[in-house]
């Protein structure tokens, strides 16, 4: 059989499963067919799949491309998850090319939150929950103008039965395209995409679509779909865990006391006022010893026998919702209900929770918070798992991925894999420097000094823009004192008190400087420190400072202990793990393109020790050094 020639090999790769797998884009690298060809296998086979997958693979393209080829030919929908609003936009973008490349018909929807696509004025200020109750008191009143605009009863308008058939015809569309073409007739974009999703094969939408409950039930049940008609790929996969875990929690504070307190004023409802005067005694007897910053547990049932000391539990939280609703009628939102749901809540499980009583003082007061903390994200993410057709997650910072595993539930079929950098190891270097340390045990002005020196010695060697992550404000703001003598570069000082547009523009002031250099300081779990791209030539150097490892609060200790119990790995999996992935996240804000060309520093001695160490993806090639200036030089140096 004849060679074939280097062109033709190139052709035949670049062909290789475009169309088999709707591929939809002209090239297809061999560690981006090695995933394709995954992702498949896994679908046909019923299983799961953990990826560890570093930036710039193309793992959207890679994974949507075989499931919606599966979902077509098999009568299953794609609920694609993500968290950031930047991956909505790409997930589109590549079911766009898909349709127009491979002429394939199918409808996706851009789904996020009910209250983000509600045009009512004022209704961004709500929490979640009061947003819920906001939105059914309206619509059962007939009141919502979108609403009755949509649908006349179970059947939709004459207006929206044209607007659904244009927003087939648009589909894949983003969703501010989505909610601009029903803003137009005043209809409530909700409504149609929910109606949409019906028969959509592809679902690009936020994770508590799939993971809450109750908003998952509305919706399939709306839909007429079920767990095993779902395939779900979970984007950022490293941020499931905590997302899960932020939504099992809730919270009773003073605050929302004083707040529940003036809504009964204004109703005159002694009995109610008297209820949340002896609510309010409760947290400040349990607290009564506590100073700034302490914290101690609280059980299930000393609360419960407190509370049962104003009078009958269930009847109280009657009561409260009872008043909330009439609240409703005038106002938006109602603490009154947030505080009967709480009480609801604080009667469930002990196992895989923890009960917590904390104070904390401000300028104006003693904030007092009681709280019902979820430890175990896999109670919820289990049962969605072992319930749907496949469930594949994946993050440029999965690792290790059996830690996942383990946290998320996933059986023991699942499989685990990890992916190299498509980008040249030319482009990069990444390296440790064993100098400084920000342990609490040796945080002094000398070691301060030191990592600032350090850290302008670095970044006024780079041609270019740099970016340096601190473990905290604090750290940060005592390093910058010295760093901004020594720094021959505009700084660039992140504040977490920054709003929106605040954020987006001190962004883009940095990226001006990419020709002369300036420096951003941030911290690792700041705005900056994960979910924004900085491609090309606009960012040259990351630096993480330390590691992000905070002073153990009794949640993360229990976490600890939890985890101790469950697998015998605590320490890993409820400190050292997560704050490892917030490191490489930061880190991962430089070599976002094959093309870029930076350096990576992790700027402390633990980073070389083996409990540390072994988090790091094993395709780094990191290099622990002194001689980081050299090193430096030579590197960008090169051509």
């Amino acid at each position: 059989m004849p060679q074939k020639t280097a062109d033709e090999k190139e052709k035949t790769r670049e062909g290789d499963g475009l169309k088999e797998y709707l591929f939809p884009y002209p090239k297809l690298r061999d560690v981006q067919k090695e995933l394709i060809v995954q992702v498949a296998g896994a679908l046909a086979d019923k299983k799961n799949l953990i990826v560890h997958a570093p930036t710039g693979l193309g793992k959207t393209a890679a994974t949507i491309s075989p499931a919606l080829r599966y979902a077509i030919d098999n009568k299953k929908k794609v609920f694609f998850l993500t968290s950031r609003h930047t991956q909505h936009t790409i997930a589109i973008e590549t079911l766009k090319e898909i349709k127009e490349k491979h002429d394939v018909d199918f409808t996706s929807v851009d789904l996020i939150g009910k209250k983000w696509m509600c045009t009512v004025p004022g209704v961004e200020s709500l929490h979640t929950g009061e947003f819920y109750e906001y939105c059914k008191k309206k619509r059962e009143e007939g009141t919502c103008e979108q609403y009755t605009n949509t649908k006349k009863g179970s059947k939709l308008t004459t207006e929206a039965k044209l607007a659904l058939e244009t927003l087939r015809r648009e589909s894949p569309c983003h969703i501010e395209k989505f909610t601009h073409l029903c803003g137009k007739d005043n209809l409530c974009a909700y409504e149609l995409a929910t109606l949409l999703v019906k028969e959509a094969t592809v679902i690009v939408t936020d994770y508590y679509y799939i993971y809450n409950k109750r908003i998952r039930d509305t919706l399939f049940n709306r839909a007429g779909i079920t767990l095993p008609d779902c395939i779900v790929i979970v984007d950022e996969g490293h941020n499931l865990p905590d997302r899960i875990r932020n939504l099992m929690t809730v919270q009773l504070s003073n605050y929302m006391i004083k707040r529940a307190v003036n809504e009964a004023k204004k109703l005159e409802d002694k009995e109610i006022l008297e209820k949340l005067a002896k609510l309010q005694d409760i947290l400040n007897e349990l607290s009564q010893d506590m100073r700034d910053g302490d914290e101690k547990n609280i059980t299930r049932d000393e609360f419960i026998r407190k509370v049962g000391n104003i009078g009958d539990y269930d009847e109280i939280i009657a009561d409260f919702e009872f008043t909330a609703q009439m609240v409703r009628e005038k106002e938006k939102q109602s603490s009154l209900g947030g505080i009967a749901a709480f009480l609801d809540s604080w009667r469930g499980e002990d196992k895989g929770y923890v009960r917590i009583l904390s104070q904390k003082e401000t300028k104006r007061e003693s904030v007092i918070v009681l709280s019902y903390r979820c430890l175990d994200p896999s109670i919820v993410s289990q049962e969605t798992i072992e319930n749907c057709q496949s469930t594949i997650i994946m993050s440029g910072t999965l690792t290790p991925t059996a830690m996942y595993k383990d946290l998320l539930g996933f059986p023991a079929g699942t499989e685990e894999s990890k992916y190299p950098s498509p980008f040249p190891e030319k482009n990069r270097l990444a390296m440790i420097i064993p100098e400084t340390t920000t342990r609490f045990a040796k945080r002094n002005a000398d070691q301060y000094r030191r990592i600032a020196e350090i850290c302008a010695e670095i970044t006024n060697l780079v041609p270019g823009n740099s970016a340096l992550f601190f473990p905290s404000y604090f750290v940060r703001d005592n390093v910058y004192r010295s760093f901004a003598e020594l720094s021959s570069k505009t700084a660039f000082v992140e504040s977490p008190e920054m709003d929106k547009e605040e954020k987006a523009e001190f962004l883009e002031g940095f990226k001006r400087y990419k020709d002369s250099g300036a420096v951003l300081l941030g911290v690792v779990s700041g705005s900056y420190g994960e979910g924004i791209d900085l491609p090309g030539d606009l960012l040259k150097c990351v630096v993480v400072v330390g590691l992000p490892l905070q002073q153990p609060t009794l949640e993360t200790k229990e976490l600890i202990k939890y985890y101790d119990t469950k697998f015998g790995k605590g320490w890993d999996y409820g400190y050292v793990g997560p704050a490892f992935s917030k490191t490489l996240q930061s880190a991962g804000r430089c070599i976002r393109s094959e093309n870029d060309r930076g350096i990576i520093i992790f700027l402390d001695e633990r980073y070389t020790w083996q409990n540390y160490f072994k988090h790091f993806p094993i395709d780094w090639d990191i290099k622990t050094t002194k001689l980081y200036a050299d090193r430096i030089k030579d590197f960008f140096n090169k051509k």
